[in-house]
């Protein structure tokens, strides 16, 4: 099946090369282009498209405001283009707060340099956002697929007494999955938290300035060195890997890492290097996100005798990693989002 594409942009020079880029891919088909928010409400509502790409800064209505309108009456997903600044950072953060699925980096110039690269990454995230929990009306044959590949949630509840430190990594949809978990504990919680999300680095320090204002625990991204706190969550930097040194007092490495990963940062390494220092006194927590990041980690965690938590399906925006834990036959336990923060607090505090 075409998946029917609606451009949204004030530029119409980005309109017209994205949607030759769109309709170089047999998969899909722009069917239509706005030049502004209020533009993309009416075309949205009168073509129905499927995925709806968008820039955020539009005149006559804001991408956000128009994204939220369309979020609230049609719900069709929208994937937000973002300048790769501070500033983008934090209205990125608030178009996927409205209801975005996704972003990409608006830049022109990788445009022109690398098209048949950039066609790819367009593409391929088009494809997931229209595979994602906000999409009206799935696939049939995807949901189909979906529902027959889900493993059976385990009927065991692993004890959490002893726990030291919890881990949560999360992908597409994450952000705003994070602050669902987050924002549910309290002051006092009584743990260090670690989180891997998949996100450029410019976009972290604003996510996690964003986190800590909302938060009652105190939220910060992460630098070398820094001294694990009860109550504190650490945010991975974009563009590095975070790391445990297990020496007391307990302290993370924020470092490069290696070129050849494909995510920086990766759970699986942040997953791996807690279970080497603590093994059994971690709680790893798989949240929504495409791929099988954390995966390879939390085995290593298992095999040290950790405990592993699920997001469930119904609950994901995209059922990529949870599901990649829980068919691999490593997670202890499978959670509705919401119920995350209210089970961290009975077991943990």
């Amino acid at each position: 099946m075409t998946i029917r594409v609606l451009v949204v942009d004030d530029s119409g020079f980005f309109r017209r090369r994205l949607t030759e880029l769109i309709n170089a891919d047999a998969r899909m088909q722009v069917i239509g282009t706005a030049s502004n928010g209020q533009e993309a409400i009416d075309e949205a509502t009168r073509l129905r498209p499927d995925v709806i790409t968008m820039d955020y800064e539009m005149p006559v209505m804001d991408g956000i405001t128009s994204l939220r309108q369309i979020h609230r009456k049609l719900g069709i997903p929208v994937l937000m283009f973002s300048s790769l600044t501070y500033e983008g950072a934090r209205v990125t953060l608030d178009a996927l707060e409205a209801g975005a699925v996704d972003f990409l980096p608006k830049n022109f110039d990788e445009i022109s340099r690398q098209p048949d690269e950039i066609q790819k990454v367009l593409c391929d995230r088009i494809i997931l956002v229209s595979g994602s929990r906000s999409a009206p009306g799935r696939d049939a044959t995807a949901a189909s697929v979906a529902k027959t590949t889900e493993p059976a949630a385990p009927a065991r509840r692993a004890s959490l007494r002893g726990t030291q430190l919890v881990v949560i990594g999360a992908s597409t949809g994450g952000p705003m999955a994070l602050q669902e978990v987050l924002t549910g504990l309290p002051a006092n919680f009584r743990l260090p938290i670690l989180l891997v999300q998949h996100m450029p680095g410019t976009f972290t320090k604003a996510f996690a300035e964003r986190l800590d204002r909302i938060c009652q625990i105190s939220v910060s991204e992460a630098s070398d060195g820094d001294v694990l706190r009860a109550g504190h969550a650490y945010l991975a930097p974009g563009g590095k890997q975070m790391l445990l040194d297990g020496r007391m007092p307990m302290r993370l490495r924020v470092i490069d890492g290696d070129e050849r990963l494909n995510y920086k940062p990766s759970l699986d390494v942040t997953f791996g290097s807690v279970a080497r220092d603590l093994g059994s006194k971690v709680l790893g927590v798989v949240l929504t996100g495409m791929g099988a990041d954390g995966r390879d980690g939390a085995r290593l965690l298992k095999a040290e005798g950790a405990t592993i938590w699920a997001q469930d399906e119904a609950s994901c925006v995209i059922y990529g990693m949870p599901m990649a834990v829980a068919k691999a036959g490593l997670v202890d336990e499978v959670l509705d989002l919401r119920r995350v923060a209210p089970r961290l607090c009975e077991e943990i505090n």
